[in-house]
């Protein structure tokens, strides 16, 4: 019998998404396969987590696509981005504790590109005054990586009502990267 190999991603993703911890053994159950059959997909944890590296910065990828981030004004734009990625939200928060994703010297090709598309959705918000200046493009990604692996958590463990992750992400970040006009006397 072939083994579906979508299939055992997807169910790895849903089980680690929920149980960082889950065995392999857990992952074959999940996936409703045997640990040997698994191991001969994936010779261990880490070509099992590599490869869902590979699956989420796919769909990250393809959440960029359907944004539309170059559209629009930014801040609409982040919006459309956060709503485009909320359903893949639990296997990013997932993927971004998985330190060795990001140890060393050799970042996945793949997250350079959407870290600098993200940047750029930032980086236009600035020059067309609607983000703040005094905070990096580079933050600013950095901080909605952040806040999406913090909804989806929420929503995990049941702190957050799903059909909430999109407008609280989107304005927690919004309301503290757009820019105030030089009047406003509230605090910063």
């Amino acid at each position: 019998m072939a083994v579906d190999r979508d299939h055992v991603l997807r169910s790895a993703a849903a089980l680690l998404t929920r149980k960082s911890t889950a065995t392999m053994d857990e992952v074959a159950k999940a996936a409703g396969i045997s640990r040997a059959t698994l191991h001969r997909q994936f010779a261990g944890r880490d070509a099992l987590v590599r490869a869902l590296e590979a699956l989420g910065i796919a769909e990250c990828e393809a959440a960029l696509e359907a944004a539309r981030p170059e559209e629009g004004p930014a801040a609409d734009a982040v919006r459309r981005l956060v709503a485009e990625v909320e359903p893949h939200a639990p296997l990013l928060a997932f993927l971004y504790t998985e330190n060795q994703l990001f140890e060393g010297e050799e970042q996945n090709e793949g997250w350079t590109r959407i870290d600098e598309r993200i940047a750029d959705l930032f980086r236009r918000g600035q020059a067309s005054g609607e983000f703040r200046i005094d905070l990096t493009p580079a933050w600013l990604t950095e901080a909605l990586y952040g806040l999406l692996a913090s909804a989806a958590w929420a929503v995990a463990e049941g702190r957050v009502a799903p059909k909430d992750f999109t407008r609280m992400t989107v304005e927690l970040l919004l309301g503290g990267a757009r820019r105030r006009n030089d009047t406003d006397t509230s605090p910063r």
